[in-house]
């Protein structure tokens, strides 16, 4: 029965501390109610430096307020560079300008590389923009290659779209001869149709 009560007891003492289920303080010892304060003001000076939930920076002491306010700008810059909500660039030193100009170059480079909306191509340098012209054509070979309906033949060089050609040509009569897939016969020629 003392093992048991004890159990309960560590159990109340844990979920009052971590904040976690149902406490009954009435059931902590002063040192373990003091602990469980503390624990609770550690969270949520935490969760202000995490910029998790409103913070009342009149619960802080100046240390910890000097600390939230580091974090925040540290967030801020962080967001800055990764594209992630509004950035205030204003708020930038020159050198967090710097380095969140380079990441949202490089995170258009990306995107335009990719062929993703966010592209805008008047910001890339000639450099880049050829290198995004040639993973352009290379994306849209094997949109071709696979028969996809985003091939856009007028990107192919006159051999891609002769080999292209060739590789259906081979398709359809493959189709023809064994019944199975899409077949056209009117594009086989005599000998083809013959077989």
């Amino acid at each position: 029965a003392t093992a048991l009560a004890v159990a309960r007891h560590d159990r109340n003492v844990a979920r009052c501390t971590d904040g976690i289920g149902a406490c009954d303080v009435s059931l902590l010892t002063v040192a373990e109610a003091r602990d469980v304060v503390e624990a609770a003001r550690r969270s949520r000076v935490a969760d202000c430096r995490a910029g998790i939930g409103p913070c009342d920076d009149g619960a802080l002491t100046e240390a910890e307020r000097a600390d939230v306010a580091k974090s925040e700008r540290e967030r801020m810059v962080s967001d800055c560079r990764d594209g992630l909500g509004t950035c205030d660039h204003a708020a930038l030193t020159p050198g967090e300008a710097r380095e969140v100009e380079l990441g949202e170059r490089r995170r258009n480079l990306s995107d335009c590389t990719n062929g993703w909306d966010d592209c805008d191509l008047s910001r890339l340098e000639p450099q880049e923009a050829m290198e995004v012209r040639v993973a352009v054509r290379a994306r849209n070979l094997a949109e071709c290659r696979a028969g996809g309906s985003g091939c856009d033949y007028s990107l192919l060089s006159s051999s891609e779209a002769a080999a292209l050609a060739a590789a259906e040509r081979r398709r359809n009569y493959e189709a023809c001869l064994k019944g199975r897939g899409y077949c056209d016969r009117s594009r086989l020629t005599p000998v083809e149709a013959a077989a």
